[in-house]
């Protein structure tokens, strides 16, 4: 192997000690660089701030003195661009599973409580021919801002519902609540997760009427009736406030057990309403919006502020995940028409988010910046657990 690891020190449970379990589907003859090797280089210079082939092999060859003397590379020619993205378009599944298996075993896995389930579609894969491009599921833990695992769904044939079952099926909900959006709200999936050992909160629209209509109509302004005044309701509340991002917004939310015994809908506990109300300080504008939700956690389980807090925490997929994915990695403006070389490249992004997380970063366009200019510290991401 051209990278000599007896003369590297490297953590058995590192990234790249998960590399050297994947198997390597190409032939035998002509291969200068083995899997793992390629597969360090490609997050590495991913790390620093690239996002395409092109990019990841002119950074490589910028650092080629440092890298042949650091890894111990026996060929001073290093990879062109199509080794890449052939590695990534052959070995997507495989990359895929590796890196859920090293973001697993992390302790911020055990330590987080909250899974959110939410899809995003890799536009840079959309084509006039292939209107669906790829879309991926994936499982999130939104406090260490790690992917657990992630699932392609095939829009032609099948969407999220059909995959969701799949990727709960493949983790561990014990003690963990799962959230996801209105698509997500579904009986089968609420059994799944509390046969599991988990809980949910689901926010509920019109793709379930029935329940949406019956919690809507608890929470509707009570009229007495003559004489008898208005029923008791068991009514809990909680609210925040905050201003950010040039905006005010207030959040309320009233709880309820009283449709325990009569909605039809597997373990509930409570029923919400959830008011966010924004008002921008530029335009004096006020957008008001409601929603209404189930869960199986009861009352002692999570109190209306609990309940602020773990709906909130399904929101930050879109600014923890999402965001980031379009934004500092450029995901969407990556043009790949091969489905599985996006996978791939989806799959790394999500294990880079996690890594900065783990370190402390916050603004994850300086954690590149950072790295580019300290490619020995983004090394020891690769090396070390």
């Amino acid at each position: 192997m051209e990278c000599n690891t007896s003369e590297l020190t490297i953590d058995s449970r590192s990234l790249y000690s998960h590399f050297i379990k994947v198997k390597d589907k190409r032939k035998k003859r002509g291969v200068r660089y083995q899997l793992p090797t390629l597969l360090l280089l490609i997050v590495l210079a991913k790390i620093c701030g690239e996002d395409k082939p092109y990019g990841i092999a002119d950074w490589v060859e910028g650092r080629k003195g440092i890298l042949l003397e650091v890894l111990q590379l026996k060929h001073p020619c290093l990879p062109d661009h199509s080794t890449y993205e052939r590695i990534l378009a052959s070995h997507a599944p495989e990359i895929d599973e590796i890196i859920s298996g090293y973001l697993g075993q992390l302790p911020a896995v055990e330590q987080s409580q909250i899974i959110t389930l939410d899809g995003k579609t890799e536009r840079g894969t959309i084509t006039a021919k292939d209107r669906f491009g790829v879309h991926l599921l994936s499982a999130y833990l939104p406090e260490a801002g790690i992917v657990l695992k992630q699932l392609p769904v095939e829009k032609e044939k099948e969407n999220e519902i059909v995959v969701a079952p799949q990727l709960l099926a493949s983790l561990n909900l014990e003690e963990k609540v799962v959230l996801g959006d209105a698509m997500q709200t579904q009986r089968a999936l609420s059994s799944q997760i509390v046969d599991a050992g988990g809980e949910y909160v689901w926010i509920a629209k019109d793709n379930q009427p029935k329940t949406r209509e019956s919690i809507e109509l608890l929470f509707a302004p009570q009229k007495s009736a003559r004489g008898q005044g208005c029923p008791p309701m068991d009514f809990a509340t909680a609210q925040t406030t905050e201003k950010a991002h040039g905006r005010l917004e207030e959040r309320r939310i009233t709880v309820s057990r009283m449709l325990n015994e009569y909605v039809d809908w597997p373990s509930v506990q409570q029923v919400f309403k959830l008011e966010r109300r924004f008002t921008y300080a530029s335009s004096g504008k006020v957008h008001h919006e409601i929603q209404y939700g189930l869960t199986s956690l009861n009352a002692e389980q999570a109190s209306p502020e609990r309940l602020l807090e773990l709906i909130r925490a399904e929101w930050g997929i879109e600014n923890g995940l999402h965001y980031r994915r379009d934004v500092t990695f450029r995901e969407d403006k990556t043009r790949m028409t091969c489905k599985h070389k996006a996978r791939a490249m989806a799959c790394i992004n999500n294990l880079i988010i996690a890594l900065f997380c783990r370190q402390g970063f916050s603004n994850h366009a300086r954690a590149r910046r950072f790295y580019d200019a300290n490619p020995f510290a983004a090394l020891d991401l690769i090396l070390r657990l």
